[in-house]
């Protein structure tokens, strides 16, 4: 037994149960599931509820067309609001509708490649994690990709999902093409070149133009990734970041609450030999991190001390493997998330009382908080347009847990820095603070009601999120 297990099962045999564990940090208050039900003609309605479980619907409709003819029949006579469901990974409220569900379920798959100009053709409901194998394939690899890889290539590129690296972008800004079906059941291939307008607004639109069948990606030739993770005194990490950011192809750090080290991740292109990643770790960490804020949230102090203790025992881990295998973790603590971006600029000042709010006044948090860089494009909506470099920071809340209290005292502290929020996070910004940040917030607004002049994809969350509730 390690030295953190030995603590930690240490702290459970002495009782050392404190004041935190009468209080159930608000999951009382989080929202149910509706119950299934039958509808007016009769047919059972059945629930939907988003990966974490705190976004849910009961719509009257389940689609799942086989064919763009199909898809378009269905976006001109299915009950309103129309929404595209992936992997249901966004935590915002994209997808609830009391209308018409819409899986691209059928729309997967490698359509085409190009060797010469590194290009593929992909359906946009093709989980990421179904990619990698593809591209590899035929000898391509994604240039970056996110740590989840459970979502859809659709459901990525409208919420503007990113990994993290100073040269690389966010997977919307290698979209070289895209088709799109509208909900007066056109179709419209549009690129930089064709329908730019379009293009420039469906690179990421939060699902809000129609319905993307296809997208065709700009890649890099497939190659191997190897991966550092180590422990490092936050403080000093801090000092370093921007220095390691530009030292590694992608680089970010995940600071621990109430612990005074975080935990630092490097991938780099290698030609080393293949030395597969081990067990994933990380979700037992997060559950240990958790008991530790039940017992211990009380006193602060003892805390930090028990998981400074714990930590010491942590080794540095290294892993190369194909690009696909080294970018994702798995993910199997559910949570909640709200995720900012700036110029990089901000970041660490941000970050700092970020870390300053979590100590004074959230003793009840224990998930880690991650901080990333991404280079800036120029797609109307993306939270990274204009930034030559941006920095990213997530807080999260554990899914059984209330978020909103933390995150409605986190979100101002970014205000001043004008951060943009994730797409597919939490957040409460206005239509008008959304229009003084994104310089093409009209022109998106004007291209989205040429092409859905009904609003028939819009579910009250966007109506709202746009200025049309």
């Amino acid at each position: 037994m390690n030295r953190r297990d030995f603590l930690i099962s240490s702290l459970a045999a002495a009782g050392g149960v404190g004041l935190a564990a009468c209080d159930d940090h608000g999951a009382s208050n989080m929202p149910k599931a509706p119950m299934p039900t039958t509808g007016p003609d009769g047919r059972r309605l059945l629930p939907w509820q988003n990966w974490s479980g705190y976004q849910h619907a009961l719509p009257a409709e389940r689609l799942a067309p086989q064919d763009e003819e199909e898809l378009a029949a269905l976006l001109q006579h299915s009950p309103a609001p129309i929404r595209p469901v992936g992997a249901g990974h966004s935590f915002a409220a994209l997808v609830p509708t009391q209308g018409s569900l819409l899986s691209l379920r059928n729309f997967g798959g490698l359509k085409a490649h190009d060797a010469a100009s590194l290009t593929a053709t992909l359906g946009a409901g093709t989980r990421l994690g179904d990619v990698g194998p593809m591209l590899d394939g035929v000898g391509q690899a994604l240039a970056n990709m996110p740590d989840i890889d459970s979502q859809t290539i659709a459901g990525a590129i409208a919420t503007a999902t990113h990994g993290t690296g100073r040269a690389l972008g966010a997977l919307h800004s290698y979209v070289t093409g895209l088709r799109l079906v509208t909900p007066r059941g056109e179709v419209i291939d549009c690129s930089a070149e064709r329908n730019p307008e379009v293009f420039a607004a469906a690179r990421v639109s939060l699902g809000s133009l129609g319905v993307i069948t296809e997208v065709t990606l700009r890649n890099v030739p497939t190659h191997k990734l190897k991966r550092s993770v180590w422990l490092e005194p936050l403080d000093q990490l801090l000092e370093r970041f921007d220095e390691l950011a530009r030292q590694h192809h992608s680089f970010e750090i995940y600071y621990l609450p109430f612990c005074s080290s975080a935990v630092a991740i490097a991938i780099d292109p290698t030609d080393e030999p293949i030395s597969p990643r081990g067990e994933e770790q990380d979700n037992d960490a997060v559950m240990q991190m958790k008991q530790a804020r039940d017992w211990l949230s009380w006193w602060p102090g003892l805390r930090r001390r028990v998981l400074d203790l714990a930590t010491q025992d942590f080794k540095p881990e290294e892993a190369v493997d194909l690009w696909y295998r080294i970018f994702p973790s798995s993910r199997e603590v559910r949570f909640n998330e709200m995720e900012y971006h700036f110029d990089a600029d901000a970041l660490l000042p941000a970050f700092r009382e970020v870390r300053k709010r979590i100590e004074t006044q959230h003793h009840e948090e224990f998930f880690p908080i991650e901080l990333r860089v991404v280079r800036g494009d120029d797609a109307w909506l993306s939270p990274f347009q204009g930034h030559e470099v941006s920095g990213s920071i997530a807080v999260h809340r554990y899914h059984a847990e209330d978020p909103l209290p933390y995150f409605a005292d986190i979100e101002p502290i970014y205000q001043p820095y004008e951060g943009r929020p994730h797409w597919g996070k939490m957040h409460t910004l206005t239509p008008a603070q959304l229009a003084g940040r994104y310089p093409r917030w009209a022109d998106f607004l004007a291209v989205r009601a040429a092409l859905d002049p009904e609003g028939r994809m819009l579910n009250p969350y966007l109506r709202t999120l746009f200025g049309l509730a």
